[in-house]
């Protein structure tokens, strides 16, 4: 049950986050706000990993598969997500990344020996059909124009969080020292940052990022809640539900953001409800009832 109430905070925080990044996207590029947010998570991470006196053992092989799922998840699972975002839109994006949780189960039962029961399956299939008609509806009004490569890019993305998840889990699995959440999503953000950041600086994409938030504070203040809300707390959850419970149930209501948001983007933005949107996001919520009454 950690499991999954952690994996359902996660989806709520990582609603919270695209609210913030959303926004701080069009003012200061992707490649830049990926590279901030990451940067300033860090700094947070390093303070409460400081303040709290949190153990940081960490043996040979939980470094290395805490570094991998950062590299995989986070570099490249991320970078697609935001190429995606670019060619297809939020929404189809969204739609591809449905993918992810049955990517992550898929691999979690190759490479963990991970199985999942009968009313667990239902559960999960049930949850993305729900999210499938939430983000489908909203993409239902525009053009019919297939742009292959927007998604590739989100098939890619799709894979790449899947894996960086099971890597992960893979971490928590290794006998040894306990990992505690916040210096896994530190350690895990570290590696990311050393394959991100001379990526960024070849493309010259990267700019410093001081010059950036002091002419532009708004941005600064967005990048910070979204960093808050998404990689210091967000990934830490996520990592907290992948070490309590199966990595495919944990995924799929972490997929959850598309049908959150709903009632923000109603209150928010002021956007209408349609019915199908409604009734999508009853059917994911029953879904996730389902994993929460499994046992």
């Amino acid at each position: 049950m950690i499991g999954e109430i952690a994996a359902l905070i996660t989806a709520f925080l990582w609603s919270i986050t695209s609210l913030f990044f959303a926004s701080a996207v069009t003012r200061i590029g992707t490649f830049q706000l990926n590279v901030s947010r990451q940067l300033i998570a860090l700094i947070l991470l390093f303070l409460i990993i400081t303040l709290f006196g949190i153990n940081i053992e960490l043996n040979s092989t939980q470094l290395v598969y805490l570094s991998l799922s950062g590299i995989v998840g986070l570099t490249f699972g991320d970078t697609f997500l935001f190429l995606a975002y670019k060619e297809i839109g939020a929404r189809l994006s969204m739609l591809i990344m449905s993918l992810s949780p049955a990517i992550a189960a898929i691999l979690a039962y190759l490479f963990l020996n991970e199985k999942i029961s009968l009313i667990g399956v239902l559960g999960i299939l049930v949850t993305l059909i729900g999210i499938l008609i939430v983000v489908y509806e909203k993409n239902g009004s525009q053009e019919n124009i297939i742009n292959y490569i927007g998604i590739l890019f989100a098939l890619l993305a799709s894979i790449g969080q899947g894996s960086g998840l099971v890597l992960a889990k893979q971490a928590f699995n290794i006998s040894g020292n306990s990992i505690n959440g916040f210096l896994a999503t530190a350690v895990r953000l570290t590696a990311s940052l050393i394959f991100l950041i001379p990526i960024s600086l070849l493309s010259k994409k990267l700019k410093n990022p001081v010059e950036v938030f002091v002419n532009d504070t708004k941005s600064f203040f967005l990048t910070i809640g979204g960093s808050i809300a998404g990689p210091v707390l967000g990934i830490t959850f996520s990592l907290v539900a992948i070490s309590h419970t199966k990595v495919g149930i944990a995924s799929t209501i972490m997929a959850l953001p598309p049908v959150i948001m709903l009632p923000m983007v109603r209150y928010f933005f002021k956007e209408k409800l349609t019915f199908t949107s409604v009734l999508g996001a009853l059917i994911a919520v029953s879904g996730v009832a389902i994993l929460f009454l499994r046992k």
